[in-house]
C-alpha cells in the first residue's frame, strides 16, 4: 500500500509518506510548524516526502489528512491541498479524525502495539474548551466510543471502560493543567498531538470500512460553529481562569 497522509489541525504540521508494495518499502516523515504557516509549507513538504519515497502522486492508493476537528485555517487548509492533490492524480481521499489520531499516537508510543483499552482524546480547542472523543482498542483495530464533541476543562469525564486501562491523550494538559479535575481516574496521561504517522497506521481499518471518498466529497470536520468571543465572554474567561488560580 502507497500512502500520503498530512495533518494541519494544531500548531504542529506533520507530513508522512509510506509505501509498501515490495520493491521500495519505507517511510518518509516531516514535522514543522503549523497553524497559519501551514498553507506555506503544505505543499513544499509533501513534494519533497514524494521525492524522497520515489512515488508520483498518481500511483498512491489514498491521500490521506486530518480532517479535524481542530484549527479552522489548519482545517481548511489540509483539506484544500488534499483535494486538488487528489483530483489532479485522481485518487481518493481518506479523511482522517484528528482525535482518533492523537488516540492512535498515545496507543503506538505510550501503550504498546498489543494494547487493549480506552483512550479519551482532548484537544484544546481554543476559547476555553476542549474537543474530546474517546475510543477503545481490541484486537488490532478501534471503535469511537464517544463522539468528537467541545467540553468545558472542569466537566471533561472519562466513560468508565469495559476492559483494560483509561487513558487520556492529547494536548489540553499543559493548557487547563489542575482544571481538568475530571481526569483523576486516568491510568495515564499522554502528551500527543495527531501524527501524520498515526493515520497512517490507522489507513487500512479506514479504507477496509469503506471512509474513502473522492476529492470533491472531502470535507473538514466542524464541531464549533462559533469562532468569536463577546467582550463579555472574554471578560468571563479571564475572571473564572483568576479564580482557578486563587
Amino acid at each position: 500500500m502507497k500512502l500520503l497522509a498530512f495533518d494541519t489541525s494544531t500548531d504542529a504540521m506533520s507530513i508522512a509518506v509510506s509505501r509498501d508494495d515490495g520493491a521500495a518499502a519505507g517511510l518518509w516523515q516531516q514535522q514543522s510548524e503549523g497553524g497559519a504557516k501551514a498553507s506555506i509549507g503544505l505543499i513544499s513538504g509533501v513534494l519533497e516526502l514524494m521525492l524522497q519515497s520515489g512515488l508520483t502522486l498518481s500511483e498512491l492508493d489514498a491521500i490521506c489528512f486530518g480532517c479535524g476537528p481542530g484549527s479552522f485555517t489548519g482545517l481548511r487548509t489540509a483539506c484544500a491541498v488534499a483535494q486538488g492533490l487528489a483530483f489532479g492524480a485522481g485518487v481518493p481521499v481518506l479523511p482522517v479524525n484528528s482525535l482518533l489520531a492523537v488516540a492512535e499516537e498515545a496507543r503506538h508510543h505510550g501503550l504498546g502495539d498489543a494494547a487493549t483499552g480506552q483512550v479519551t482524546a482532548l484537544l484544546d480547542a481554543r476559547m476555553d474548551e476542549i474537543y474530546l472523543a474517546t475510543f477503545y482498542f481490541e484486537a488490532g483495530l478501534w471503535t469511537e466510543l464517544q463522539a468528537a464533541h467541545l467540553v468545558k476543562p472542569e466537566a471533561v469525564a472519562l466513560p468508565v471502560p469495559s476492559a483494560g486501562d483509561a487513558v487520556a491523550a492529547g494536548n489540553a494538559f499543559a493548557v487547563y493543567g489542575t482544571r481538568l479535575t475530571g481526569l483523576a481516574e486516568a491510568a495515564a496521561r499522554i502528551p500527543a498531538l495527531p501524527q501524520a504517522t498515526a493515520m497512517l497506521r490507522l489507513a487500512p481499518q479506514l479504507l477496509a470500512a469503506g471512509k474513502a471518498v473522492s476529492a470533491e466529497q472531502a470535507l473538514p470536520t466542524y464541531i464549533r460553529d462559533k469562532v468569536a468571543q463577546t467582550t463579555a465572554e472574554r471578560a468571563a474567561i479571564k475572571a473564572a481562569q483568576l479564580a482557578a488560580a486563587l
